[in-house]
């Protein structure tokens, strides 16, 4: 809703600041097309140039993003910590071999299937179960966990960010792209020099068009859309902190209320839920697997 509001505000003050003060629209939509052709034909084929198929189709996601906000609401938080408390209370009930049928298929599994929308993120679920492995293969040492979990957050999170960084990229090259088509401008212009003043007049401020829409779209549209993306990468990677803080406090021996408690100390602010929402939360499903 804010980026909506935003553009709205974008758009109506800058070109309304711009009439207000006698400015004739008439010279910017004349240019406006052949500019923006040749400034975002320049920007999408050097932005196809420079990313991998990857990075390109997550820009097509993360611009969705831009807009929605993060995927994981309050209620994800809640159902991720009460799935790490069945997890790990069946741990510390029945020892960490009794979840190898759960991890080996998590999609039959009677605990992870109560929690769909955490079943749907693929890295979450292979995250949860691939540090359980290693448990079940006797890697009990907190530090060595906590250290495999860190190097597998970081390079998700990297991977993530590069679509944010590719946005970013071809925002600071908008402002020397629209030089390129002002240039090409006064290069049309100086072609034809012998016109009469007021057709020069209108041929340079055509050609201005273009360096106004590569700083414009640059600094107004493109680079905020890249860091809105970042930001919700790094409030959704908020989620996968919580498994590494649950898990490796369940390592250091705590009991699974306690260890769940640390995790939601991770909840983004916003998303948090209290001391006795989560208790109700975890109080309101059963604990056998």
């Amino acid at each position: 809703m804010f980026q909506i509001i935003g553009l709205v505000l974008l758009f109506g003050l800058v070109f309304g600041s711009y009439i207000m003060s006698g400015g004739n629209m008439g010279v910017i939509l004349h240019a406006a097309p052949h500019e923006l052709m040749a400034i975002g034909g320049a920007g999408v084929a050097s932005f196809l140039v420079a990313n991998s198929m990857p990075v390109i189709k997550g820009c097509g996601g993360g611009m969705g993003k831009v807009f929605s906000g993060p995927k994981w609401k309050a209620a994800d938080y809640r159902d991720l910590l009460a799935l790490l408390f069945l997890l790990t209370k069946t741990m510390k009930s029945k020892g960490v071999i009794a979840l190898e049928s759960h991890i080996e298929n998590p999609g039959e599994s009677s605990i992870f299937t109560r929690f769909p929308k955490v079943m749907k993120d693929h890295f979450a679920i292979d995250f949860i179960c691939d540090t359980l492995r290693m448990m079940t293969m006797n890697l009990e040492d907190p530090h060595q966990v906590e250290d495999a979990m860190e190097k597998q957050l970081e390079k998700h999170h990297h991977e993530a960010l590069a679509p944010s960084h590719a946005i970013q990229n071809l925002a600071d090259a908008l402002p020397a792209l629209g030089i390129v088509a002002a240039v090409l401008g006064v290069i049309k212009t100086m072609g034809a020099i012998t016109e009469p003043p007021e057709v020069l007049g209108e041929m340079i401020g055509g050609a201005l068009v273009g360096t106004f829409l590569g700083v414009f779209l640059a600094y107004g549209m493109v680079g905020p859309f890249a860091t809105r993306m970042k930001e919700v990468v790094e409030e959704e990677s908020a989620f996968y902190r919580i498994i590494q803080a649950v898990l490796v406090a369940h390592l250091h021996g705590n009991a699974a209320q306690i260890s769940v408690e640390i995790g939601r100390g991770n909840v983004p602010s916003d998303a948090q839920p209290s001391f006795l929402e989560l208790e109700e939360a975890l109080s309101s499903i059963p604990t056998e697997a």
